[in-house]
């Protein structure tokens, strides 16, 4: 394999910078194009493929690629073009007839029409470039990132320039309307890196500055931007008959669930500070401002600097680092991986397990030595070794691993222009990504990619190796990122998840803050660690995505969430209750929600092994409303006290600790102490507001399923009131005496309020009086 980098001093034409490693993998099919492509060719081109080694170039690179097949068919002359003059020539050449051209565009079809011309081009240059060996793998990534960087800056000179003879945009220099126009577009991932592959998506993030856009009065920037973006996407990836330029991913962006697509720096700066992820701060190693106002993108990410490089690390963030890790299951000496099939990039020893081996290593050191905060993946690994964070032998393997993969990459996408990173299984299509790549067959190239891929899993797999396994040896749990790791998608499939791709959905979702009980970094971090037992033990409900849907609602109620993962991270009997309750239980999950304290009742060694007796129920309840200021307060605490106390019936019956018959004692005897505590509270207040009548006395009679003891969670109080006292009893001491009729009817209604009314705290029962 040809060199990752190397000086860019030969400038020699490339015909004559030939160095071919592929072999034809289908000879008749590359004499039959060559064949077409002599008839067609201009004489220079003619001539050209007289030489052996033009010819074997193109006859190996047409065998293999249907895609660089039409690319080479479409323009013989493009093609004469690109073989005599450097390839470094020809994509300056290529970026000065884009600008060219987008400057004349006079509508948006002219403008696509010029940016497809220039994708073609490139595409075509940059690959016989690779293939020829003439520019090694980061020299053919920066190429592509460069196209990457020419093609949006232009797309977005265009449409300000639009917004400009509109009258929308008021730019300081109209013929760079760009500049200082607080429009930015980031670059992130592989883009940010200008570590582009082949047929590469890029990932943007769109922000405006508010402070320093310049817009017509009346204009609001938020909707103009958004169109605008709308716009810049239209033009990279819109297919026409030309094509397309690249297909842009805006989810890298804050919340992409709730945002819209271009988001002001104030929401932004909020946003990171206060919700953003671990894995969010790795993505933002390698964001860079690559169109729009440069200068507006650079001063946001010099602000960002302090939430991505953190001189100080608490221990939790750390661990919620190793538990990013740890969720890829790396089990050393795992024994063969498979090439047909495999994805070199989120695969076992692909791609993304050495840009994380790098980025964890990052995040945990860059805020204090300011050297490892680099883009390039190959440049940290030399930092890396230069503070002696890895020892220089795992440096050069892990290069030598990257740029073979990273060629293996181009390879393969190269055949169909597609942005994948799997391997085919059809055998003539993996035949020609072994020829391509430099191999005579399958059998050597499978074994060199297995060499590299095992040598790159027993890197990853001793990273952190001293912090305990979290996958439960189950396969990949991997939530970080944008996209559905494959992986995970399997392990949930085998978990038992129907739907495992919305499985993944909502629990990526639960990272980004929408939550009260998920606002805290720290909370974050805690379930982290949870999710993969929690998501095993959900996972062998009868339903896993419903019981899942439960627990997501159970979440978004839930006021906090520390010290519950906390409790559920340390008992899994426990968690296993809870997912019994999420599958099975609604309406105790909407109360757990609530009243989360009642869990320390359910860890009590004896709550499985009795009740509480009526004077247990007498004493809590007692005490939880002599705790109470006021009236109202007492209300409040009566609620929380019943519900609890009703949720720990509940549970014993969804347990089989008490059968049904023995709930409905259960549940009447909770009653019977909520109306004696509730009817000594309401006496109290009547006293204290109307003085007490001489000889008076009320009484409650229970009727129905309470007069039955035969109640159930969600029955209604069927009772009766009945009074009696001497007509002309005096009143002791009251503010305002009401006559005895009068002050049993208050007293009635203030004894049904207590026990029905709804307030902030919930109800407790619906009460029924029409059996008097």
């Amino acid at each position: 394999m040809p060199q990752i980098d190397q000086p860019s001093d030969d400038l020699r034409p490339l015909a004559a910078r030939i160095d071919l490693r592929m072999t034809v993998c289908a000879p008749e099919r590359a004499e039959a194009v060559m064949a077409d492509l002599s008839a067609a060719a201009p004489d220079g081109l003619r001539a050209m493929l007289g030489e052996p080694a033009v010819a074997d170039l193109l006859s190996a690179t047409v065998a293999a690629s249907p895609y660089l097949t039409r690319l080479t068919l479409a323009g013989p002359a493009r093609l004469e073009r690109l073989l005599a003059a450097s390839p470094e020539e020809n994509l300056a050449h290529s970026v000065a007839i884009l600008s060219s051209e987008m400057q004349d565009a006079a509508s948006m079809p002219e403008a696509m029409s010029a940016l497809r011309r220039f994708k073609n081009e490139v595409a075509l240059l940059v690959a016989l470039a690779d293939l020829a060996g003439a520019w090694p793998v980061l020299r053919v990534c920066a190429a592509l990132t460069t196209a990457a960087d020419e093609a949006i800056g232009e797309a977005v000179r265009f449409l300000m320039l639009r917004a400009t003879a509109a009258g929308d945009l008021l730019p300081a220099d109209p013929a760079q309307p760009e500049i200082s126009s607080g429009y930015i577009v980031i670059g992130m991932g592989k883009y940010g890196a200008r570590e582009l592959n082949y047929s590469s998506d890029v990932d943007l993030i769109v922000f405006y500055d508010r402070d320093r856009i310049a817009l017509r009065d009346g204009l609001e920037p938020g909707p103009f931007f958004v169109r605008m973006t709308r716009d810049l996407v239209r033009l990279m990836q819109e297919r026409t008959a030309d094509g397309y330029v690249f297909r842009t991913d805006l989810r890298l962006r804050p919340d992409p669930g709730a945002t819209q697509i271009a988001l002001s720096t104030a929401a932004a700066l909020n946003y990171y500070e206060s919700y953003g992820q671990n894995w969010e701060r790795a993505a933002l190693i390698k964001a860079r401002a690559v169109a729009g106002d440069i200068e507006a993108g650079n001063h946001l990410l010099a602000e960002l600097g302090p939430y991505v490089w953190r001189k100080y690390l608490d221990f939790a963030t750390i661990a919620d680092i190793h538990a990013m890790k740890r969720q890829i299951h790396a089990v050393k000496g795992f024994g063969e991986i498979g090439v047909a099939g495999h994805n070199i990039k989120l695969g076992r020893g692909g791609i993304r397990e050495i840009e994380f081996f790098v980025q964890t290593q990052q995040l945990i050191s860059g805020g204090r030595q300011t050297d490892l905060r680099v883009r390039s993946t190959v440049e940290a690994l030399d930092a890396l070794a230069a503070r002696g964070w890895i020892t220089p032998a795992a440096t050069s393997e892990l290069q030598r691993c990257y740029g073979f993969l990273r060629m293996v990459e181009h390879r393969l996408q190269m055949l169909e222009d597609e942005q994948t990173q799997t391997l085919p299984r059809d055998e003539f299509q993996l035949l020609a990504v072994a020829c391509l790549s430099g191999f005579a067959g399958i059998v050597p190239f499978c074994e060199r990619l297995r060499s590299e891929l095992m040598a790159v899993q027993r890197h990853y797999a001793q990273l952190f190796e001293s912090k305990p396994e979290l996958t439960l040896g189950k396969g990949n749990l991997v939530f970080v990122g944008d996209e559905d790791d494959p992986a995970t998608v399997e392990t949930l499939r085998e978990m038992g998840y129907r739907d495992p791709a919305g499985a993944l959905k909502v629990v990526r979702d639960w990272h980004f803050g929408r939550y009260p009980a998920m606002r805290s970094a720290r909370a974050r971090e805690r379930l982290t660690e949870l999710q993969p037992v929690l998501l095993e033990v959900l996972g062998a409900a009868p339903d896993p995505n419903a019981t899942l849907a439960a627990f997501d609602r159970f979440l978004a109620e839930l006021p906090a969430g520390v010290q519950l993962f906390s409790l559920l991270r340390t008992n899994p009997a426990l968690l296993r209750l809870l997912a019994g309750i999420m599958g099975s239980a609604p309406r105790l999950a909407h109360s757990l929600s609530r009243r989360t304290r009642v869990l320390d009742a359910v860890l009590d060694p004896g709550f499985f092994g009795s009740e509480p007796t009526p004077k247990d129920l007498g004493q809590r309840i007692g005490q939880e409303l002599a705790a109470a200021s006021d009236y109202p307060e007492k209300l409040d605490r009566a609620r929380v006290v019943g519900s609890e106390q009703a949720f720990l019936i509940g549970v014993r019956v969804l347990t089989g600790t008490i059968s049904a018959e023995r709930a409905g004692g259960a549940y009447a005897r909770l009653a019977e102490a909520m109306i004696g505590a509730l009817q000594a509270e309401v006496e109290a207040e009547m006293v204290r507001q109307h003085g007490q009548i001489a000889g008076g006395a009320a009484s409650v009679v229970a009727m129905g399923k309470l007069g039955g003891r035969e109640m159930a969670a969600n029955s209604d109080l069927d009772l009766i009131v009945v009074y009696d006292f001497t007509e002309d009893a005096p009143h002791s001491d009251g503010a305002k005496p009401l006559p005895g009729p009068q002050y049993y009817g208050r007293f009635t209604q203030r004894l049904i309020a207590s026990l029905a009314a709804q307030t902030a705290e919930g109800r407790l029962y619906d009460v029924d009086m029409r059996l008097r």
